[in-house]
């Protein structure tokens, strides 16, 4: 049914590149967002297009596929696909080669299927659109495609809904749909940003063993330098709409020519430079006991065990970072330690209070003391607020000092995260994703907590902001004497800001200590496959 791979490339010159983009320039309600962008992409090689949010990446990716928005269109430049200009095709002419010739990967898998309809129906699809009636032949195809994607138990996952799957499930679904007709083509657009950090290289893997079966060439958009170096063979790097340079991935990694690529490696997690973090004090106080925590919820299926014996000890003034995938019960248990939720089983103390016996006005008055930062600053805020209006919101809730002593606590508040004063008369729209969580933070700190919970704080920022955050957090915490309890799924985040680690897996805590030793001496497997799935190890040293 799918064209063999060589009818792909019939006639096709094998140094002719299966995509060549000349002088690409794409406008906004006319305003251009990207600037003479060209390069070329060669018979199953890999190409990144790497740079922060606003850079023109994702907006070269979806020019090259025909699926800018309304308001956008090409004022200039080529774009040349398996030897065809397509620059000025439309709709129903682009609908042809869409699939057959070119597919997308989406970034998001848990928005990028129907939740109504089951995965065998829109894995189908492809072919029904592509004028195939062999109901039978198609099924059976679509089965063994989920089977070669790696998902177990194919013919069950073909009756399944997406809610069903894991994130890393659903991806594959899509990589499943971007593959069925063989394109000669693939642009995955940030295809893992969404996913842990195991399942990030699972999934980046199973992309690249698929391209080197079906002959397939792959554009890899991605703010991550380190997976770029990873993944490509070479690298095209844009701020601005414009490219800063583009070269064979070891060059731009070893040799970068342009300061914003020196800066984008220098803020890659496990490059980022704190200073020194000093020893830890032996003789400190914990501030956080947790001991023998155990967390039950009712499901569908039965009582769900989410954390499983759980303890741990923070001493004041350091950061523990509990680290794990999704469903780890990382953060169900660093909700118990903000008293966010009463534990089935076990003790939590915090400055020597047990707070699971906490009630009523005692319970809301300890959370003065444990403030928590949350992992996305584009739904933390509300956006009908200033942003005065949000970091006051605390001192409402306890006390209510008089306005004129709100507006200067806010001020300070805005000074500590280094934001200027005149963006608290602004709303969260007007501000970008590192400035929303520099908010977050200022709401956090304006209480003057010693305990600060920051649950995956920084893993919705591109690399830059991540790391500037990161900078922010190490400098409040010595300034302020802060303790943080650093909810993660990335290790190599954690390395560079957290004094002790406990890693999860499946509710339970399978090692616990101080990070450097976790780091070399880990005992446990799944430890040791976290630090594997450390991006940036072909290139850059660790």
């Amino acid at each position: 049914m799918n064209k063999p791979i060589a009818a792909v490339y019939a006639g096709l010159s094998q140094d002719v590149p299966v995509l060549s983009v000349r002088g690409l320039s794409v406008a906004y309600d006319g305003r251009e967002t990207v600037h003479d962008v060209s390069f070329d992409i060669g018979r199953g090689e890999v190409v990144a297009l790497v740079g922060e949010s606003g850079s023109g990446k994702s907006t070269t990716a979806q020019a090259i596929i025909g699926l800018l928005p309304e308001n956008g269109r090409l004022t200039a430049g080529r774009i040349v696909l398996n030897g065809e200009d397509i620059s000025v095709w439309k709709g129903r002419r682009l609908d042809t080669i869409r699939g057959t010739v070119v597919s997308l990967v989406p970034q998001d898998p848990g928005s990028s299927l129907n939740p109504l309809r089951t995965i065998g129906s829109q894995l189908t699809e492809i072919w029904r659109l592509h004028g195939h009636r062999d109901t039978a032949a198609i099924r059976q195809e679509a089965v063994e495609l989920l089977g070669h994607v790696g998902l177990s138990h194919p013919e069950l996952r073909f009756g399944q809904y997406p809610h069903e799957l894991s994130g890393g499930m659903k991806q594959r679904v899509l990589i499943a749909i971007a593959l069925a007709l063989k394109p000669a083509l693939i642009i995955a657009d940030e295809p893992t940003s969404a996913l842990d950090v195991t399942v990030q290289k699972r999934i980046l893997d199973l992309i690249d063993k698929l391209r080197v079966e079906n002959g397939t060439s792959v554009l890899l958009v991605t703010h991550d330098l380190a997976v770029a170096g990873d993944r490509a063979d070479r690298i095209v790097v844009l701020k601005g709409g414009a490219i800063q340079e583009a070269d064979v991935s070891s060059r731009v990694l070893g040799y970068p020519a342009s300061a914003y690529t020196r800066q984008l490696l220098a803020d890659i997690p496990s490059r980022t430079h704190f200073a020194p973090r000093p020893a830890i004090p032996r003789a400190a106080a914990p501030i956080i006991e947790v001991r023998n925590l155990v967390q039950d919820f009712d499901a569908a299926g039965g009582p769900f065990r989410a954390v499983d014996d759980v303890s741990f000890s923070v001493l004041e003034g350091t950061t523990h970072a509990l680290v794990g995938e999704s469903g780890s019960g990382k953060t169900t248990t660093a909700r118990a330690v903000a008293g966010l939720s009463k534990p089935t089983r076990g003790q939590v103390f915090v400055n020597g209070r047990d707070i699971t016996a906490l009630r009523g006005e005692p319970l809301r008055q300890f959370r003065r003391e444990v403030q928590l930062v949350y992992q996305n600053p584009f739904a933390s805020l509300d956006p009908r607020q200033t942003v005065g209006e949000i970091i006051a919101e605390p001192l409402r809730n306890f006390g209510r000092p008089d306005r004129a002593e709100r507006h200067a606590r806010v001020l300070a508040a805005l000074e500590q995260v280094q934001l200027a004063p005149e963006l608290a008369e602004r709303r969260p729209a007007a501000l970008s994703g590192g400035q929303r969580q520099r908010v977050a933070i200022a709401r956090a700190l304006i209480l003057s907590p010693r305990l600060l919970v920051l649950d995956e704080a920084v893993s919705a920022l591109d690399v830059t902001v991540q790391a500037q955050i990161l900078r922010l957090l190490d400098g409040l915490q010595r300034d302020l004497k802060l303790t943080y309890l650093f909810v993660s799924h990335d290790l190599s985040v954690v390395r560079g800001i957290a004094d002790t680690v406990t890693v999860m897996q499946s509710g339970k805590a399978v090692e616990t200590g101080e990070v450097q030793d976790v780091f070399e001496h880990g005992r446990a497997e799944y430890t040791r496959a976290l630090i594997r799935s450390i991006p940036g190890g072909r290139y850059l040293e660790r």
